[in-house]
């Protein structure tokens, strides 16, 4: 079996905390990755709660946090994806939490 390129710690690290949060259920390893793909802005109302399988429940402050964050769901989800695999997350969900 070929091995291909070794791979650096940094390319390896998002998929390793989508994993962790996969099997804990937990998805707050996954805040810098959120913070990376959404922005300083989005990541101060919002944050990863919970990974249910593909679908990704974040927590935001507001309800106009998740009007706002639901309209944007398709193109949030697709910079996430981007940073943790294709397919990693297939849904996100707003969910009302103040802070």
């Amino acid at each position: 079996m070929a091995r291909g390129e070794p791979k650096t710690l940094e390319s390896l690290m998002p998929r390793v905390l989508a994993r962790l949060a996969g099997e804990s259920g937990r998805a707050s390893s996954l805040t810098p990755l959120w913070t990376a793909a959404v922005g300083e802005n989005i990541a101060r109302h919002s944050r990863p709660h919970q990974l249910e399988g593909t679908t990704l429940i974040i927590s935001v402050e507001s309800a106009e946090w998740a009007q706002v964050l639901s309209r944007q769901e398709e193109s949030l989800r697709e910079r996430l994806n981007e940073k943790l695999g294709p397919g990693t997350v297939k849904t996100l969900v707003f969910q009302l939490v103040p802070r």
